[in-house]
């Protein structure tokens, strides 16, 4: 079952610091921009994953093909993805071990989010981030509020 709620939310915005975000975009007026270049600016490391861009600097950060190709661990994924284009993704999390997999706002994968949990991920899903942030909160990463 995702972990949906506020609390659980909180809980992994709070305890995160390095993000892959899959579907980046260099267009600044795609969500996936936005909240890379929000998600920054309150002290995460967002690392950018698209195939298109693999090689290019986006808002400061080198972009990646793909998760396995990382030269760092990551404590969360992001996907910004059509639910159909996330198993590959969430395989690649599973087997790279990382902890949580963050579906954005209308990416839902039933059958992928029961894998990633069955697995030991932990799983939000059809959330976004930066919204669960200002709902919340939540104090930017090394302030002192």
């Amino acid at each position: 079952m995702p972990s949906n709620q506020p609390d659980q939310m909180r809980a992994i915005l709070e305890s995160v610091r390095t993000i892959a975000l899959v579907g980046a975009s260099e267009k600044t007026h795609r969500p996936s921009h936005e909240v890379m270049e929000f998600m920054q600016e309150h002290g995460y490391r967002v690392i950018p994953v698209n195939p298109r861009l693999a090689g290019q600097k986006l808002l400061g950060e080198t972009v990646y093909a793909d998760i396995a190709s990382l030269p760092e661990p990551v404590d969360m994924v992001e996907l910004f993805l059509a639910p159909e284009r996330t198993d590959a993704v969430i395989d690649q999390a599973i087997e790279l071990k990382v902890p949580v997999i963050w579906m954005q706002i209308g990416v839902i994968n039933e059958v992928g989010a029961a894998k990633a949990e069955a697995a030991g991920l932990t799983v939000v899903m059809d959330k976004c981030p930066k919204q669960e942030i200002s709902r919340q909160g939540i104090p930017a990463i090394g302030s002192d509020l």
